[in-house]
C-alpha cells in the first residue's frame, strides 16, 4: 500500500511539473549582410562591407556581429544546424538556446536586401515559413511559426519601395523587432498593417549589433513588458556604444503601442496598399 501511494505521489508530481513547464519559444532573425556596393550606406572597410562573406561581415562575423557575439555569450548555448533548405541567397545559418528560447538566424547575401525585407515581412504576416533541423531539437519551423521575428541590417526601405504587402494570415508571430536606422518611421506602420505588433523600433541612425538582440530576447523571454524591453535594449546599446549615453539610447529606441494604421505605410508604391 505504501509503495502504491509513493508511486502515485511521484506520478502526480511529474504530471504537475509537466503541466507548468514553459513551452519552447522560437525567434527567427533575418540578417541582411552589410554591403558597401549594393546598399545605400556609408561605406565601411572592404572586409566588413563584403556582403558575400559572412565570416568577416559587420553584421555576422565581426566582433559584435550576430554569430560571433552569440557564440561567445555565456547565456547562449550554440545549437548545431544539422540541415535546412539550400538557398543561394542565404550564405550562413546559426542557432542558439537560452532562457527557454531557440534563436535561429539566417545571413542573407548583401545583394539580396529586397528579398530579405520581403521575407521578413512575409513571416511577420504569417505567409512565410522556414524549417531547419537542429541537433537535440529535431525539425523546427520558423518564420510565421516563430514567436518573434527580427530584421537586422541597413534599412532597405530607404532605398526602394515595396510593390505590395502580403495579406495577413491568422497564424503569425506575436512580435517583431527591426534593428535598422529609423525603423519606426518605415516599418511600424507596415507591421501594424500586417497585424504583427512592433515590439521595438528605432528613431534614428544606429548600429544594429548583436548585444542589443541578446538583451531584447532575454527580457522578452523572461516575460518583460514593452517598457522593460526598451530599457534593456537602451542599456545594452549605451554599454557597447561608448559615444552614446543611456539617455540618448533611450531616445533612440521606441516601443510602439498598437493603434490604427492611419496613413499608408512608407516604402510602399502608391496604389498597392
Amino acid at each position: 500500500m505504501i509503495r502504491y501511494f509513493l508511486s502515485f505521489f511521484v506520478l502526480t508530481c511529474f504530471l504537475a511539473s509537466a503541466a507548468v513547464a514553459k513551452p519552447l519559444l522560437k525567434v527567427h532573425v533575418f540578417v541582411a549582410l552589410c554591403d558597401n556596393e549594393h546598399q545605400g550606406i556609408v561605406p565601411t572597410t572592404k572586409t566588413l562591407g563584403d556582403g558575400t562573406n559572412p565570416r568577416t561581415n559587420l553584421y555576422w562575423g565581426a566582433m559584435y556581429g550576430f554569430r560571433t557575439y552569440f557564440r561567445k555569450a555565456k547565456e547562449w548555448e550554440p545549437v548545431e544546424v544539422v540541415s535546412a533548405r539550400e538557398r543561394s541567397e542565404i550564405l550562413d545559418r546559426c542557432a542558439f538556446f537560452g532562457h527557454e528560447t531557440v534563436v535561429f538566424a539566417e545571413a542573407y547575401d548583401g545583394r539580396q536586401m529586397a528579398l530579405t525585407v520581403e521575407e521578413f515581412l512575409a513571416a511577420a504576416a504569417g505567409k512565410y515559413r522556414s524549417e531547419a533541423v537542429l541537433k537535440d531539437y529535431g525539425k523546427l519551423s520558423f518564420g510565421k511559426e516563430a514567436n518573434m521575428v527580427f530584421f537586422i541590417g541597413h534599412n532597405g526601405l530607404m532605398d526602394f519601395s515595396l510593390k505590395e504587402l502580403p495579406k495577413p494570415a491568422a497564424i503569425k508571430p506575436s512580435a517583431a523587432v527591426v534593428l535598422a536606422c529609423k525603423s519606426h518611421l518605415y516599418f511600424t506602420p507596415i507591421l501594424r498593417h500586417l497585424g504583427c505588433p512592433p515590439l521595438l523600433m528605432t528613431n534614428g541612425f544606429m548600429a544594429p549589433e548583436a548585444y542589443t538582440v541578446a538583451a531584447i530576447v532575454k527580457t522578452w523571454a523572461l516575460g518583460g513588458s514593452d517598457s522593460d524591453v526598451h530599457e534593456a535594449a537602451s542599456q545594452a546599446y549605451a554599454k557597447y556604444q561608448k559615444h552614446c549615453s543611456l539617455a540618448a539610447a533611450r531616445r533612440l529606441f521606441r516601443a510602439p503601442r498598437a493603434k490604427p494604421l492611419g496613413a499608408k505605410p512608407r516604402g510602399l508604391d502608391s496604389g498597392n496598399q
